[in-house]
């Protein structure tokens, strides 16, 4: 799965470059003086309720919401819904587990009805509450990242070609239905990679070092065979230690430059000076363990994610999902500059580097096409989430929300 895991966040302000293309405009700046990653204050509700006056205007999250991919997300998430065990994590605030669904059912029906952006707009405030996410401000700034599921070459077997595993659960690791280790973290990377402990329990063989270390955070993602079929992996659980984002810390060491940071730029660096791949890559104690997987990529919710419908935000605060909107910038087309992205998306993902109300992780698609979209987004923009009013209900529908489960 894709979060219930660290994930790799291309994190910094990134500029793909691509051989033979014109050099991209950089990606306007972001406050390097505010702290995105300010955990929720004690007793702090993560989202603020809005006066109608302050919503945003919905009609222009329109027309990418009358494509397929917004219901086949809505469907994810009411599936999600129906299983019992997705009532643990409600009442969340004033938020209760049957106003999620009603409110996706609602918005469902909605989508079918309105015939303009106007009207789509004008039904949601006539019968949504809006709440924002208080960001790392509480003025509701929200830092959005992307991330996507990477395709690498690979083998089943260990070849001249293919040296790096990764590996399988391994049999004596014991997790909740979190993921997590049960009785604590369990041996960290360096442990795992340089002892040999794993002999036996790999899932995959790739030929470069750091390819393997992206799947390790991504947590997710497809192998190319030699027979060029595909082959995909999915998240299996961790060993319970925390995530180190490593591209700060090359930035910091002044090994790449901050405006330049990205997935290809770091694959490069540590292609050219392989003698720092276990100085920084041994920092992030985190491993993931994977398992074969079908059908995905999938998130945490065991739902498959869909571009630019899907977020990743933190589940520990924010309602699993549900139904929200967000208004940021995302580069279209890699390279250029960034446009406004006013979107309906479900909150279907997680990651360990999105443990905050001021961060959010946008899901763009399998493939090097998808990496380079995530690799230039890093915008802030807003989060909010659509809640059904108690007693709501359109005509042809005979759902209500209530107050309580």
């Amino acid at each position: 799965m894709l979060s219930r895991t660290s994930r790799f966040f291309l994190a910094g302000f990134a500029l793909l470059i691509a051989v033979g293309c014109q050099k991209p405009e950089p990606i306007p700046m972001v406050d390097l003086t505010k702290d995105y990653d300010r955990p929720l204050p004690p007793g702090q509700f993560a989202l603020r309720k809005l006066d109608p006056s302050q919503y945003p205007n919905f009609g222009e999250g329109w027309y990418r919401a009358k494509g397929v991919g917004l219901k086949e997300a809505i469907a994810g998430s009411l599936n999600y819904l129906s299983k019992p065990s997705s009532k643990k994590y409600y009442p969340l605030g004033p938020i209760t587990h049957e106003q999620v669904v009603h409110s996706l059912k609602l918005f469902s029906t909605m989508l079918d009805q309105a015939r303009s952006p106007e009207e789509l707009d004008q039904l949601i405030r006539d019968n949504f509450d809006v709440y924002m996410s208080i960001g790392c401000d509480d003025e509701g700034t929200v830092l959005f990242t992307g991330y996507y599921s990477p395709i690498f070459d690979g083998s089943l077997e260990r070849t001249d070609q293919f040296q790096y595993p990764m590996y399988r659960l391994p049999p004596d690791l014991k997790k909740d239905e979190e993921g997590n280790p049960i009785g604590g973290p369990w041996a960290t990377r360096e442990e795992i990679e340089t002892s040999g402990m794993l002999a036996g329990n790999e899932i995959v063989w790739l030929g470069d070092r750091f390819e393997t270390y992206v799947f390790t955070v991504q947590g997710s993602g497809f192998i190319r065979l030699p027979d060029n079929s595909l082959y995909e992996i999915g998240y299996a659980g961790h060993n319970g230690h925390d995530y180190t984002p490593i591209g700060k810390l090359l930035v910091a060491d002044g090994k790449i430059d901050r405006f330049r940071l990205s997935l290809d730029t770091m694959i490069n660096h540590f292609r050219q000076h392989p003698e720092d791949l276990d100085e920084y890559l041994f920092r992030n104690k985190r491993y993931v363990f994977f398992r074969e997987s079908r059908g995905g990529p999938y998130g945490c919710l065991a739902e498959r994610v869909t571009p630019y419908h899907s977020i990743a935000t933190d589940k520990e605060i924010f309602p699993r999902a549900a139904l929200a909107f967000l208004d940021t910038r995302v580069p279209l087309v890699p390279g250029e500059s960034m446009r406004s992205f006013r979107c309906f998306v479900l909150d279907q993902d997680r990651g360990a580097a999105i443990r905050a109300p001021g961060r959010t992780d946008i899901y763009m698609g399998i493939g090097d096409d998808a990496g380079k979209h995530a690799g230039f987004t890093y915008s802030e923009g807003k989060l909010y989430y659509l809640i059904a009013r108690n007693g709501t209900t359109l005509p042809g529908t005979n759902s209500v929300a209530q107050q309580s489960e």
